[in-house]
């Protein structure tokens, strides 16, 4: 098994920034990616950004393009969401997420799934 536990959520204000932590521990072997999504009130959970561990070109949706970063702290096994220029349409709670990656941007490739923490900017 893999625990996730996701930190750094909040409210701000638009224009604001937020970094998001996730803690992963358990069989580090069991995964090769993580990725973050989100579920806005009344919405599905919805891709947000993505990384291999190995490496690469992270992905991003194409709200989280220029104002997002997804990173990776292998030595920490943490990963982190840097979110800048945040907007009212960010409000959501943010789940971390690891697995295979296959695929990489949607809910079928990942197995291990945080709580999530919940993210509010207000306008």
């Amino acid at each position: 098994q893999v625990q996730l536990v996701e930190s750094g959520g909040g409210l701000v204000q638009a224009g604001g920034s937020l970094r998001l932590s996730c803690a992963a521990s358990g069989r580090s072997f069991a995964y090769s990616a993580m990725g973050w999504f989100r579920r806005a009130p009344g919405k599905d959970r919805e891709f947000v950004a993505a990384i291999r561990w190995s490496g690469g070109d992270p992905f991003y949706a194409d709200s989280a393009k220029g104002r997002f970063v997804i990173a990776r702290d292998i030595a920490k096994n943490t990963g982190y969401l840097q979110m800048n220029s945040l907007k009212s349409e960010d409000t959501a709670v943010y789940y971390c997420a690891a697995g295979w990656g296959v695929p990489l941007t949607g809910l079928a490739g990942y197995d291990y799934w945080g709580r999530g923490t919940q993210v509010t900017v207000s306008s």
